[in-house]
C-alpha cells in the first residue's frame, strides 16, 4: 500500500501542479487529502497566490494516472463540514422552489438578519 500512496504523491500530484486561475506552481505542502478509496483520491489544493481551490479527483492505476478537478471557493474545512451534511434531496429542491414563487422564503431570508 505504500507504494500505492507514493506514485499518487510523486505522478498524482503531477497532474494538478498548478493553479488554472492565475498559472502559479502548486507545492505538494499545499494538497491535503480528503479521502481515498482504492486507486481514487480526492485532494483539496489551494493556491496561496489568488487563493482559490481545486477540489481533483486523481485516479492513478498501473495503466497510469488520470484526474478531473473542480474550482472552488470552499476551504478544506468546508469540504469536510459539507461531506458530512445531509444530502440535498429532490423533495428539498422542491420545497424551496415551492417558497420561492409564492415569495416567502425570500421574505424569511431578507427579514432574518
Amino acid at each position: 500500500m505504500a507504494t500505492s500512496k507514493n506514485n499518487f504523491w510523486d505522478d498524482g500530484m503531477r497532474l494538478i501542479s498548478y493553479c488554472p486561475l492565475c498559472q502559479s506552481e502548486f507545492h505538494p505542502m499545499e494538497a491535503q487529502l480528503l479521502g481515498e478509496r482504492g486507486e481514487r483520491h480526492l485532494v483539496h489544493v489551494r493556491c496561496v497566490h489568488c487563493h482559490n481551490a481545486i477540489l481533483a479527483l486523481v485516479l492513478v492505476t498501473k495503466v497510469g494516472v488520470s484526474s478531473v478537478g473542480l474550482v472552488t471557493d470552499l476551504t478544506y474545512d468546508d469540504v469536510l463540514k459539507f461531506r458530512a451534511s445531509r444530502r440535498i434531496s429532490v423533495d428539498d429542491v422542491l420545497s424551496v422552489h415551492e417558497e420561492l414563487e409564492i415569495g416567502s422564503l425570500l421574505t424569511l431570508l431578507t427579514h432574518s438578519g
